[in-house]
Parts: structure tokens; C-alpha cells; sequence
């Protein structure tokens, strides 16, 4: 038995829709990669890469704050 793991296939859709050219892409299209990209981003979120993700981009921000005083 295959399983796949939602998340792969998600990030592997969105990859594939934004190498498309951007003139090719109508409304609907764009809407429905911003709804994939924020199904991927659910499922990831619990994840501990998604809190990877989060502490770093937190780090970042905080980085960027502090520099802008």
C-alpha cells in the first residue's frame, strides 16, 4: 500500500502552479492557489517544521525591529 502525505502533495502542487507564467494564470487560478498555499500552510503549521518555520520568521521580524530603532 502507497501512502502519501498530504502535505507533500500540496507543497508539490503549489510548486507546479506557480512555475507557470504569470500571464497565463486567469482569477480563478489565482484563487485557487492561494486556497492550496493556505491548506498547506494548515497542515503544516503543527508540524515541527512549521514551528521551525514560525520561530525563525519570528526571529527575523524581531531582527528586522530591532535594526529599524
Amino acid at each position: 500500500m502507497l501512502t502519501i502525505n498530504l502535505a507533500v502533495l500540496l507543497a508539490i502542487i503549489v510548486i507546479v502552479r506557480l512555475r507557470r507564467r504569470t500571464q497565463s494564470r486567469s482569477r480563478f487560478d489565482e484563487k485557487v492557489t492561494v486556497v492550496i498555499v493556505l491548506a498547506l500552510g494548515v497542515l503544516i503549521a503543527p508540524t515541527p517544521v512549521g514551528q521551525g518555520i514560525l520561530h525563525a520568521l519570528g526571529q527575523l521580524a524581531s531582527g528586522i525591529t530591532q535594526a529599524g530603532r
